[in-house]
This record gives structure tokens, C-alpha cells and sequence, in this order.
């Protein structure tokens, strides 16, 4: 059970409240510890003569009753407003959490298994904080506090009753145990069926496009089975292990109960002794048979505890700094690559870049052009950092970025994706991604700058035209001019173009084209690019090549210069077109 130990940090800011109500819970197990009490002295009230004497023992149980509800009511609210706090903070926790891990982390785990650990995980762990704990402190003070009363009561029998505490208690860790580890498991699984699921449903056009319905339905109907397979196991371990002890425990309650009415027949203790004995019995017996259910429950928490926490201590070699350096502001944009050499994480064997040198002036405008895989788009992921070289550095305005935090210069960076990122909300809210705190005027006059206003002052709410998930109802040029007004709008020192006009129709492209040379204007860009069109009027283009800059020079020095770039150029460029 120490993985529940995970909890402890949620847990301690809300001391008062748990103190409260572990007061509430002591309260309500006195109580009904009490209860016996008040039935023994009704029943061996009918033999005694003084009938108002016996009303004082009814009106003191149902006072105890009345006691006892009340106490209830208080444990629950109080729990159950624990447990809702508790999973609150922890979904934050791991969702701040995540959300600042660099892409590396999600080359190695889905996003779908990441919102299940959010959701269902969290789900267990409210269902233990707020009801299963409570349940299993309870019922262990019932244990203890019965025993001793059993104890008090009559020491004869309850030395017989625990006799058969070992042949419970054996079950119990040895079946838990094994629960621990199915309940895991059976949480592995829906995972994984999560992240399936989210994976074809992010994807379906493309799964409906290529007919994969079926196999798609396959996939996800054999990791879901695994996870019934898994799930079978673990209620069938948990159901054994709820016979066994419940048989034991009541087995053993009924032999000493033989014994106790015995005694009553010989005299040795009083009837109402012996019921307050039986109810005492039944209350350790149902608090062992609770306990063992609970144990279950407790188990499976663990494992989601494990789970979450995880990714609340997943290590991330992309970090800031403890001491960072500040950015000096206003930021100037010069960009510097030196000596940087690089492999993806998930492709160590293979260099992405190896000994790239690359400076970039303020201001000055470079197109990084190239064959699929040469690199291009490696140079924008590691200007942002979201890897870190093995060897060189990347530096902004001198600094490295490693000495900086991430937040910092990344405010001072505005990128247009090549597949760009449209939320599940309206197209101004979408374009205000880039600068929250823009005025309206400030969006509409960026939606104008990238080409889009005409097309979304069309839709039928205009700029407040809720645009679906992904973007569902706009087009790939649409979705571009978006994804373009929103860079315009951050106005940030430094522009990273990749492929920014690849989804456009040709007077779409030359309208962005113009917008986008006038934003360019005194800030340093940096312009991805396969169609070679759109970077004529680069100011340089660097040529890269398995990793490597191969040649630079503006458009006409390379064209004349031959090599890769001439190549590229010849098969772009029709026989009409001027190189």
C-alpha cells in the first residue's frame, strides 16, 4: 500500500479538513460501538420490575441512533468534499504537468493513454478518498474497538474468535497482492484502448478514406477484450478472496456463538450479555468482510496512484534552468547555430543535423530549403526547444537557450505550422490564441493582414463562428490564413514560416505572400519551404542536405552555382518560368 503514500502531498494542505473528518468518522464508530450497550440493557430490562427504567434504556438507543445518523451525514459530506478536492488538484497537477513536457515525452506514450490516466485513474482514486478510506477506517476502528468490547464481554469467546484471525488475514495479503498487480494490468489496458480509440477518432476521415473501418473496429475490439480478459481476472481473484474470508469469519462466529448459547443455558451469562457478544461478533465479522472488499478497492487505487504518479515524476531532459538568464528586451532576433549535432530520441542512430553552423541577423529573412528529411524542419523544433542538441548550441540574441527559461524566449517567437493547429472554438478566439489580451480591432485587423477577413466576415457569425474540433468546418487554406493571423497578431521579434503557405490557392498565397513580407519587416524570420516560389525573395537561402548545410546564397547565386538547389529549381520551375 505505499503507493498510496503518492497521495500524501494532495492530501496535507487540507489537514483541517481530514482532521475533521477522521473526528467525525472516530464519533460514528464509538456510537455504534455503543449500540450493544444500549440493546443489552433493554433486553435484560424485561426482567426487571421497574418499567420506567426501561423507557430510559429505549429513549438512550434511540438517542444513540439519532447520534449516529448524524455523525454519518458529517463523515460523508466531509470525505466525499475531501475526495472531490483531492482528484481535482491531482488532474491539474499532472495536466500542468504534462503540458509543459517537451515532444520527446510523446514519442513514448500516446496522448489517449495520457487522458485516461486523467480520467480514469483519477476516477479510482476519488472513488478511494472519498468512500473506500473512509469505509476502511472505519470498519479497522470497528475491529479494534469490538474486539476489545468482545474482550470485556466475555474473554473465554473471544479467545475462541481469534483463533481464526490468522486463516483470514493469510488470504487477504496473499489474493491482495496478486489484485494489486491484475488491477494494474486490467488499467494498462483501458489505456491503451483509450489511446486507440482517440487515435482512430482524431484520424476518421482518413480511416473512412481508406476503407479501414473494419480493421480499425478489430484493433480496438482486441484491446478491448484484453482489458475484459484482465478485468475477468481481477473480480475473479477479488470474488475468491470474498468467500474465503467471509466463510471464515462467519463459520467462526457461528461455532463460538454455539458455545455462548451454552453458557446462557447454564446459567454462566445472562441473555442479554449474550446478544450484546453476538452483535459485537457480527460487527468484527462484517468489519473483516468489509475490509477485505475495501482491500480491493485499495489495490486498484494503488496501481492508478502509480500510474499518476508517473507521469507527475516523468523526467524530461528538456528543462529550465535553476538560475536563468533573462532575455534583454526589447529582443533583437539573432539567431546563432553553432557546431549543433542532433538525433531524435526515438531515432538515436540517426543524425538529424551533424555540425550545422548557421547565424541569422535581426531582421534579416532565411529560407532553409532542401529534400524531405534534410533537416528543415529540425532547425524550427530546436529554436523553440523543444529538444536540446548532443552537441553545439542554439543561442538567441547570444544567450544560450539552455540558460534561459523556456517562456521567456519563446514569447518572442511566432510560428505558422505547416499543419496548423485550429482549437475547438470560435475563429477570433482562435486567432486571439496568439495574443490573449488583443482587442478585437487587433484581430480583425490580423485576420485582413493573412488574407482571411473576407471569408470569415462570410460565415454565418462572422468572427465569433464557432469553427468545430480540428477545424472541421474550414478548409486547408482557411485553416492556414488562421494559423497566419494568429502569428501576425503575436507580433513577436522572431517568425518561423513552416511551409506557411503550402495549403493556399495561388491568389490566396500572393495576398498572404505580400502580408507576410510586410510583417517580416524589421523582425528576423525563418522560412521553411519546398515550393522554391515562396523564397526568391529570401534575403539568403541555406541548402540542406542529409543533416548539413550544403550550399548559401540568394536564389540567382544558387541557381547559378548548380548543385542541389539548381536541381530543385529545374524541376519546380516550368519551362516559361524564369529561374
Amino acid at each position: 500500500m505505499g503507493a498510496l503514500s503518492g497521495l500524501v502531498p494532495f492530501l496535507r494542505p487540507y489537514r483541517g479538513l481530514v482532521v475533521l473528518a477522521l473526528a467525525a468518522l472516530t464519533l460514528t464508530a464509538m456510537v455504534s460501538l455503543a449500540l450493544p450497550l444500549a440493546v443489552r440493557r433493554v433486553v435484560d430490562g424485561f426482567n426487571e420490575g421497574d418499567v420506567s427504567l426501561l423507557d430510559r434504556y429505549f429513549a438512550a438507543a434511540m438517542a444513540l441512533a439519532a447520534l449516529l445518523a448524524v455523525g454519518t451525514g458529517f463523515r460523508y459530506y466531509l470525505v466525499t468534499k475531501l475526495g472531490e478536492r483531492v482528484v481535482a488538484d491531482i488532474r491539474r497537477a499532472v495536466f500542468d504537468r504534462v503540458l509543459g513536457l517537451s515532444p520527446a515525452f510523446f514519442e513514448r506514450i500516446l496522448t489517449g493513454e495520457v487522458l485516461s490516466r486523467l480520467t480514469t485513474d483519477t476516477t479510482l482514486i476519488l472513488s478511494v478518498i472519498g468512500s473506500s478510506v473512509s469505509v476502511a477506517l472505519r470498519n479497522v476502528l470497528m475491529l479494534i474497538g469490538g474486539l476489545i468490547a468482545l474482550m470485556l464481554t466475555s474473554a473465554k469467546l473471544t479467545g475462541l474468535v481469534l483463533l481464526i484471525v490468522p486463516a483470514v488475514v493469510v488470504p487477504i495479503i496473499v489474493l491482495g497482492r496478486r489484485l494489486r498487480v491484475l488491477s494494474r494490468e486490467n488499467q494498462d489496458w483501458i489505456a491503451a484502448s483509450s489511446g486507440n480509440a482517440s487515435e482512430s477518432l482524431q484520424s476518421v476521415q482518413t480511416v473512412q478514406a481508406f476503407t479501414h473501418e473494419d480493421r480499425s473496429r478489430a484493433a480496438f475490439g482486441l484491446v478491448t477484450e484484453k482489458s475484459f480478459d484482465a478485468a475477468r481476472r481481477r473480480i475473479a481473484t477479488r470474488a475468491v478472496m470474498t468467500v474465503i474470508v467471509i466463510f471464515l469469519v462467519f463459520a467462526g462466529v457461528v461455532g463460538v456463538l454455539w458455545i455462548g448459547a451454552r453458557d446462557v443455558r447454564e446459567g454462566v451469562m445472562s441473555p442479554g450479555l449474550l446478544i450484546q457478544f453476538v452483535i459485537y461478533a457480527v460487527m468484527v465479522a462484517g468489519s473483516v468482510g468489509a475490509l477485505s472488499e475495501i482491500w480491493s478497492e485499495l489495490q486498484r487505487a494503488a496501481g492508478a496512484t502509480e500510474r499518476l504518479v508517473e507521469l507527475l515524476n516523468a523526467t524530461d531532459a528538456v528543462q529550465d534552468p535553476p538560475r536563468p538568464r533573462a532575455l534583454p528586451k526589447p529582443a533583437m532576433g539573432a539567431i546563432a547555430f553553432e557546431g549543433v549535432r542532433f538525433a531524435y530520441p526515438a531515432r538515436p542512430e540517426t543524425s538529424a543535423l551533424n555540425g550545422v553552423d548557421l547565424a541569422v541577423s535581426p531582421g534579416e529573412t532565411v529560407a532553409l530549403v532542401g529534400p524531405s528529411g534534410a533537416g528543415k524542419t529540425t532547425i524550427l523544433q530546436l529554436l523553440q526547444r523543444f529538444y536540446d542538441p548532443q552537441e553545439g548550441r542554439v543561442t538567441l540574441d547570444g544567450i544560450d537557450l539552455r540558460d534561459m527559461t523556456r517562456a521567456d524566449f519563446r514569447s518572442q517567437i511566432a510560428l505558422v505550422p505547416q499543419d496548423p493547429v485550429i482549437f475547438a472554438a470560435s475563429a477570433r478566439e482562435n486567432i486571439r490564441f496568439g495574443r490573449p489580451d488583443a482587442s478585437d480591432a487587433e484581430v480583425e485587423a490580423a485576420a485582413r493582414a493573412a488574407a482571411a477577413h473576407d471569408f470569415l466576415s462570410a460565415m454565418p457569425q462572422g468572427y465569433d463562428t464557432y469553427v468545430g474540433e480540428r477545424g472541421v468546418m474550414l478548409s486547408g487554406g482557411q485553416k492556414q490564413r488562421i494559423a497566419i493571423a494568429r502569428a501576425i497578431l503575436r507580433d513577436a521579434p522572431v517568425l518561423l514560416l513552416d511551409e506557411a503557405t503550402s495549403a493556399l490557392d495561388a491568389e490566396s498565397e500572393r495576398a498572404v505572400q505580400a502580408a507576410v513580407e510586410e510583417l517580416s519587416k524589421g523582425r528576423t524570420v525563418l522560412v521553411v519551404a519546398h515550393r522554391l516560389a515562396t523564397v526568391k525573395r529570401a534575403d539568403r537561402i541555406v541548402v540542406f542536405e542529409d543533416g548539413r548545410i550544403v550550399a548559401t546564397g540568394t536564389h540567382d547565386q544558387l541557381v547559378a552555382g548548380g548543385g542541389l538547389y539548381a536541381r530543385l529549381a529545374r524541376l519546380q520551375f516550368t519551362d516559361g518560368q524564369s529561374l
